[in-house]
């Protein structure tokens, strides 16, 4: 198969789970590292269907990547390098948490390619961050940060969370504060979502965590944060992403844009055409990587057109009419005029030439609006 593809690697080992991730990963099974790379690597070189293919992105995620042996990471680029052409100008990304590196580390990841690092910081506010069981401090935050530029990483991410527990308004404005004084070249901030099977799912259902924000409290929180980035120079570019001038994360772009890309690792998922598939999220994986899936289908064309609308129309760009015709055969009007009429006559979508796209009122409520577009059954 030709064209280009984008890689995601999954390392699924943590220092200490957080009270609200639902992540496929683990603490305390570091002894069990060597195995598990070994699996992925095995899974790499086995791979078939997309092998040759230009990489213009990697991502490497988690867990925390960090927070194993840089040794195991250079392997992984090593073996991709084998593998895929990795372009040139390539977006690899690498998950980090603060405290989790140190020069060395930081300098052998740069070696190893890595050439953008999404920061998970979550809040600049201690309390918050022993509230969500994070194992740094804001203060670990600065001086990782300050790592990172000094090896000369110079596409850097942070990663807020708002709608947290016990926080204001103004805390919630001081940890944007505290990011923007850093200057990153991106800023995600995503709405606390309360996963089941999690710590604060369970205190949530136990009626012992009363003090989450309203719906009212969250609009307001992320009106005035996407001012303040407004001012500061970031531009919002999806729902919760912003970046400065030409510093989008390419890779997300992928999957919003319903292009190629080859999950390996446990839990990875992978789209190759409308061939959706993924590992399954046990460590029986070590024992037949990449051979025991949770998943493994061909999506139908519906169902391929609504994930290009729900997708797609994550982006404050929107998508295009001609871009849904290459993909289909059919008009965009063919399928949705109904509910594309409707989101621009509620004043939540705005056409514009070739694009269809959210204003900031559809933005704010695109969950219950993207929802209009799955299950439909007209062609």
């Amino acid at each position: 198969m030709d064209g280009s593809i984008s890689i995601y690697i999954h390392v699924p080992f943590c220092v200490r789970k957080c009270r609200y991730c639902d992540f496929p990963s683990f603490s305390g099974l570091s002894g069990r590292m060597e195995e598990y790379f070994s699996a992925l690597l095995t899974e790499i070189r086995e791979e078939k269907l997309t092998e040759g293919r230009t990489a213009e992105t990697v991502y490497i995620g988690g867990g925390t990547p960090s927070c194993v042996p840089p040794a195991f990471i250079s392997g992984i680029m090593e073996e991709l390098s084998k593998k895929y052409r990795i372009s040139p100008d390539a977006e690899i990304s690498m998950e980090m948490n603060p405290g989790t590196v140190n020069p060395e580390a930081l300098k052998a990841y740069r070696e190893a390619g890595i050439n953008r690092v999404s920061l998970g910081c979550q809040s600049f506010n201690d309390q918050s961050l022993k509230r969500l069981g994070r194992i740094h401090s804001s203060e670990d935050i600065l001086k990782t940060f300050d790592l990172l530029r000094e090896e000369g990483f110079e596409n850097l991410n942070i990663d807020l969370i708002s709608s947290l527990p016990g926080e204001k308004k103004k805390d919630l404005i001081r940890s944007v504060e505290a990011a923007l004084s850093l200057k990153p070249e991106h800023i995600s901030v995503y709405s606390l979502i309360l996963e089941p099977g999690t710590e604060l799912y369970r205190e949530y259902e136990e009626n012992r965590l009363k003090d989450l924000p309203d719906e009212d409290e969250t609009l307001e929180n992320d009106l005035a944060v996407r001012e303040m980035l407004k001012d500061a120079g970031y531009s919002r570019y999806e729902i919760s992403n912003y970046s400065l001038t030409g510093r989008e994360c390419a890779h997300n772009r992928v999957y919003w844009n319903r292009g190629d890309y080859r999950g390996f690792g446990l839990s990875a998922a992978s789209l190759t055409g409308n061939r959706r598939f993924a590992n399954t999220d046990d460590l029986v994986y070590i024992k037949s990587p990449g051979k025991t899936l949770k998943e493994d289908r061909i999506l139908s064309d519906r169902e391929a057109m609504e994930e290009f609308m729900f997708l797609g129309l994550r982006q404050c760009s929107g998508i295009s009419e001609a871009g849904f015709m290459k993909a289909f055969g059919y008009s965009i009007t063919e399928v949705f005029a109904k509910e594309l009429q409707k989101q621009i006559k509620d004043g939540f979508m705005e056409h514009s030439g070739d694009r269809y796209y959210y204003n900031d009122r559809g933005l704010d409520v695109s969950n219950i609006l993207l929802a209009e577009f799955i299950a439909y059954d007209k062609i």
